[in-house]
């Protein structure tokens, strides 16, 4: 494989935004961002046999996911994704037709959303193969969702069902046997190419307040960082929180999957109770999933409690750490 040759083929043979100057083929690309938004920028690194394996998951859904997973960073600030780019370090077993389907599957989300790959960087490596993808995008003036702006008595919601991604995890690890009546084709989708809330996300930054984190790492986590940024005590309704109908046959501790699983991708924040009905309404119209899990209580300490009938459980972040085993 050629390093030109294949820089040549990856290279788009057209352009989304207007808003790009130059594009591949110099030493940097240059665009014009828009004078009334304010950028957003995100990177995520995805490293064989930790983030991905190629017995579980086709060059193509390992592109896919590798975009995807930094698109949702974008969602989760309510912003819209327009460019990305790639640096990726190939091992000698990849061939040609391996990392072509890997940029097809970024290309293909990419395509959706009308993004434009810029630029990159394409090394060797001799051990795994790593990918990391930088996105940029843009967001109205003034309008980003952050995680410190959540206030008692706003109401907690998530946009998507929960738990999803890690069922589809340990049926690929072989962790659980389901019996033939369960959808299994659905949680391994979930997990190998999950979809972004961008559209969510856009409608959360058109409400005056609204806290936003996409589920990556689990939703006590990310629920924990919107409570320690805010200074919060959020409480959530175990009966409360969306799961596909199957989950439950899969595994009698799936709520482990809802609660530290992660990689599920949807978006779960707060928002104030006075803007609720036309949010829901809203959502409603664009056919965005939203569930109300919970609440915003004042509290001694920053902390997530999960109610479960009449017991009370403390949520610690115990998502995934890559510097814990």
């Amino acid at each position: 494989m050629d390093e030109f040759d294949l820089i040549r083929r990856i290279t788009p043979k057209g352009t989304h935004q207007r808003s790009l100057i130059m594009g591949i083929g110099d030493d940097a690309s240059i665009y014009q961002p828009h004078s009334h938004c304010e950028e957003v920028v995100c990177v995520d690194t995805m490293v064989e046999h930790v983030h991905f394996r190629f017995d579980f998951s086709t060059a193509y859904e390992v592109g896919f996911k590798a975009l995807a997973v930094n698109v949702s960073d974008i969602a989760a600030m309510g912003g819209t994704p327009k460019y990305y780019l790639v640096s990726i370090a190939i091992p000698p077993y990849c061939d040609e037709e391996m990392v072509t389907s890997l940029y097809q599957g970024m290309r293909d989300l990419a395509d959706t959303y009308q993004m434009d790959l810029i630029g990159g960087d394409t090394v060797s490596t001799r051990s795994d193969l790593v990918i990391t993808v930088t996105v940029i995008g843009e967001i109205p003036k003034g309008t980003a969702c952050y995680r410190h702006s959540a206030r008692p008595g706003d109401i907690v919601f998530v946009t998507g069902e929960l738990g999803s991604s890690a069922a589809g995890l340990a049926l690929l690890m072989n962790e659980v046997r389901p019996s033939i009546t369960v959808d299994t084709a659905f949680f391994l989708h979930r997990h190998k190419m999950p979809q972004p809330h961008i559209a969510a996300g856009q409608l959360c930054s058109s409400f005056p307040r609204v806290t936003l984190n996409d589920v990556s790492d689990g939703l006590a986590s990310e629920l924990n960082e919107i409570a320690e940024a805010s200074h919060v005590t959020i409480e959530i309704e175990a009966d409360c929180l969306p799961v596909h109908h199957d989950l439950p046959l899969l595994c009698t501790d799936w709520l482990d999957w809802v609660l530290f699983g992660g990689e599920d991708f949807v978006l779960t924040g707060t928002i104030p109770p006075d803007d609720w009905e036309s949010f829901e309404q809203q959502c409603k119209e664009k056919e965005i999933q939203l569930t109300r899990i919970g609440q915003v209580k004042q509290g001694q300490t920053a902390e997530v409690i999960l109610k479960d009938h009449d017991q009370q459980k403390r949520l610690m972040k115990s998502g995934y750490n890559h510097f814990k085993k």
